[in-house]
């Protein structure tokens, strides 16, 4: 009678599930947790870390960067954006992704002379650099529609492969915005 006061009328006692049970149930928690991941990675951020020297001082090799891949589904890139892209070059040293800056919207016409940035005609104040563009004279070159310029923040010559060397770039090739440094946790920031 015990048992059905403690569990009410026609409930039997439930014994405890057996440690096979157990493990189906947290397997089946941790392969659902898996797919989850994988399926947001996938479609919506990215977990990436920096190879190379092309984005000092900004970012500096083995930073890990959090990407917002859906971020321009439902805007465009703006100038100054930190992006990761897939690597439009050709040539022997191409690597799968690279990160640079948005330098050059489509429409404007860009060029770099006296070792300075020019945008439309003006010179611009790029406070995330630490010193002037080192390498030759570029440009001007005019945007198309769903063109972009990207050039890294390391402006020491031959530091950074970038659209001086590969060209415009198209909103195609983004893979996403890098939102914020999230290791080493003394780095932490917003980019």
């Amino acid at each position: 009678m015990a048992s059905k006061e403690r569990n009410g009328p026609g409930v039997p006692d439930q014994p405890g599930k057996s440690w096979g049970a157990e493990l189906w149930d947290w397997v089946k928690t941790i392969v659902i947790a898996f797919v989850i991941m994988m399926l947001l990675n996938l479609f919506v951020f990215n977990l990436s870390m920096v190879k190379g020297q092309s984005m000092q001082p900004t970012l500096v090799e083995r930073d890990r960067l959090f990407v917002n891949k859906i971020v321009y589904d439902f805007g465009t890139p703006s100038r100054s954006d930190v992006i990761v892209l897939r690597d439009p070059s050709e040539d022997v040293e191409k690597k799968d992704f690279l990160v640079k800056r948005i330098v050059g919207l489509p429409g404007d016409t860009v060029e770099v002379r006296d070792h300075h940035l020019f945008v439309n005609g003006e010179q611009q104040a790029e406070t995330y650099t630490d010193t002037e563009v080192q390498d030759p004279d570029f440009g001007p070159i005019t945007l198309e529609a769903d063109h972009y310029f990207v050039m890294g923040d390391n402006r020491h010559e031959g530091k950074s492969k970038d659209s001086r060397v590969f060209g415009s770039i198209t909103s195609s090739e983004i893979v996403g915005r890098a939102e914020f440094i999230f290791w080493p946790f003394s780095e932490i920031r917003k980019l």
